[in-house]
């Protein structure tokens, strides 16, 4: 039972509250406000590690799934799914969207808009030391193995091996993180 209050006063409190104080490095207000925002997400998620950053305006839906690992942060108006699994050291940059569901297109008799979502069919998971930049955007059920950076404005239509920089839309592979690091 004081699960589910905590559970409910937190949501209530960072929807009406906290997501809209300032950014997490605004000078002296900042480092308040974004205590306050992981002191919600603790009550929110499912689990929650040593979180470093919530910013402003981030939305997980009801957040019941999240779970989050240890340093990672989400940006400023980042769009999530409420049953999203981010690891350790990940890193998001400002206004990330995550799409958990389409609409269905089946049936070209009968319009898009009348045929309903379509349900989720892998949940998306970002594993540990993740950079994912500015306006990346992810199809639902995606996967992002360790060490990926995605590049600013990228589309990731589909999974990418581990150590992958990718880009561009539809995000492709640039490189591999584990070459670059070979020929030093």
């Amino acid at each position: 039972m004081f699960h589910k209050i905590s559970y409910t006063l937190s949501l209530a409190l960072y929807y009406g509250l906290a997501q809209y104080l300032p950014d997490s490095y605004t000078p002296l207000v900042g480092p308040l406000a974004n205590r306050l925002r992981i002191f919600c997400c603790k009550h929110i998620f499912r689990s929650c590690g040593k979180i470093s950053t919530v910013n402003r305006r981030a939305n997980f839906g009801n957040g019941k799934g999240v779970e989050m690992g240890d340093y990672s942060g989400i940006g400023s108006h980042c769009h999530l799914p409420h049953d999203i699994k981010i690891g350790r050291y990940v890193m998001m940059g400002p206004e990330l969207y995550i799409v958990i569901d389409n609409h269905r297109f089946d049936d070209p008799s009968i319009p898009m808009c009348l045929q309903g979502k379509s349900a989720a069919t892998r949940r998306t998971i970002i594993e540990d030391d993740c950079w994912i930049g500015y306006r990346a955007i992810f199809t639902p059920g995606r996967h992002l193995s360790q060490g990926t950076i995605v590049g600013a404005g990228a589309v990731v239509t589909h999974d990418f091996p581990p150590y992958s920089i990718i880009g561009g839309n539809p995000a492709h592979l640039i490189r591999s993180r584990q070459e670059s690091s070979q020929i030093r």
